[in-house]
């Protein structure tokens, strides 16, 4: 069984519904849930105009090899209802592999540890919640050191939808 750390984020519909859904439908495909983060609304960083996110990470295990753990998750993201139509925009769900234990992939389809991780703090923040000490397997760091040097700026708060009025949720949860 190999360690593993998903990225998951939504930012169309039900976001904290969809990525429900998402962690729930990996048990089906080989991927045992271990811990979660809190979720975190989050700014779009590739596309501004969008509307933002909801992320998640997950440290889970699997005996998937990482191109068998890649096709797993994007057909997981398609049954969820999630269609490529444009690079970088809206999502019902999208996973990322972030960490697939110490090991390092170099392949067309799959880069493991994910290439641009070290560069997002919506990736970084639910990381370091869960695993601060946790080292990148080629840069050496861990994750709290990675977050302390990035240069993203983009807003990452947790969420809390409970905190907002029953009236003011839905326009909430459109505005984070």
């Amino acid at each position: 069984m190999k360690t593993i750390f998903l990225s998951l984020g939504s930012n169309v519909g039900d976001r904290e519904q969809n990525i429900a859904q998402a962690i729930e439908a990996m048990a089906r495909r080989g991927i045992q849930l271990k811990r979660q983060s809190s979720l975190y609304a989050t700014e779009p960083v590739d596309l501004p105009t969008q509307s933002w996110f909801l992320n998640c990470v997950v440290e889970a295990q699997t005996e998937l090899m990482p191109r068998q753990l890649l096709h797993a998750l994007l057909e997981l993201e398609f049954d969820l209802g999630r269609r490529r139509l444009a690079r970088r925009g809206p999502r019902v769900v999208d996973i990322d592999i972030l960490l697939y234990g110490s090991n390092v992939v170099h392949a067309p389809e799959l880069e493991v540890p994910h290439p641009r991780m070290a560069e997002r703090r919506f990736v970084l923040v639910p990381l370091r919640e869960l695993a601060p000490a946790l080292r990148h397997p080629t840069l050496k760091k861990t994750m709290a050191e990675l977050l302390a040097e990035t240069r993203d700026r983009s807003q990452v708060r947790r969420w809390h939808p409970q905190s907002f009025p029953a009236s003011s949720a839905k326009a909430a949860r459109n505005q984070a």
